[in-house]
């Protein structure tokens, strides 16, 4: 089974912190947040990786190479425009001829947004995924403030009924936030186009529009965000 880490974002919002250095490698317990990411995969037998990158990405090539000490196998994908969540997967399948060996094996990948600190069950989520034969598997945990969030509403089986994407106060009643790790089935692929698209705002929509059942994982699952300079201090701790 293969994962495809996200790491090209720029991390803008951190100012001067990232302004040289790339979100992903901000290290959270003496490590960077990419390198837990990783670890994560390779916990869970999970050792053909795929990184897409972009801004300063030699930050992440000399550290990690091929991926051998980590006893794991890294392919880069180096993207010169920034082609969103969905994009930068539909991209790395095309680029390293990835399609048509999924579809032989009929297997789902992973997909992890690695600038996020997680500790999220990726055995649970495949199992989601192959009970319910489902196009896509969402892992999502609790939280209080969901404003900065991509929130999702429910049937009684956990199927998504509704995704919000920062939702307004008062338009939802959900606290179960996306936590940015999903596993697909190669079938999401005839849903992301060409270019530039995202996963919260574009892809799962229209899945949901489509009356395509997506399923949500809702475990007691630590996620940590460093996307402010607020979150970067509190989660550091």
């Amino acid at each position: 089974m293969k994962a495809i880490i996200l790491a090209a974002g720029k991390g803008s919002r951190l100012g001067s912190i990232t302004s040289n250095f790339p979100k992903p490698m901000i290290c959270y317990k003496g490590k960077p947040i990419l390198e837990h990411n990783i670890e994560l995969c390779k916990t869970y037998g999970i050792k053909d990786i795929y990184i897409n990158l972009h801004h300063h990405p030699e930050h992440v090539t000399s550290y990690f190479g091929n991926g051998e000490n980590w006893g794991v196998n890294i392919t880069y994908n180096f993207e010169e425009i920034l082609l969103g969540t969905a994009g930068a997967v539909k991209n790395i399948f095309k680029k390293h001829n990835l399609l048509a060996d999924y579809k032989k094996k009929n297997e789902p990948f992973f997909v992890i947004y690695g600038d996020n600190f997680s500790n999220c069950d990726l055995s649970a989520l495949f199992n989601l995924t192959t009970i319910q034969n489902c196009i896509a598997s969402i892992a999502f945990h609790f939280r209080k403030d969901v404003s900065a969030s991509g929130v999702a509403e429910f049937n009684n089986f956990n199927q998504i009924i509704k995704f919000i994407e920062k939702p307004k106060v008062g338009t939802t009643n959900s606290n179960w936030v996306n936590a940015g790790i999903y596993n697909l089935n190669t079938k999401i692929l005839e849903h992301i186009p060409d270019g530039i698209s995202d996963f919260s705002y574009d892809i799962f929509p229209k899945l949901l529009n489509l009356n395509i059942p997506i399923y949500g994982l809702l475990e007691n699952t630590e996620v940590l965000a460093f996307d402010t300079l607020e979150l970067l201090e509190k989660n550091s701790k």
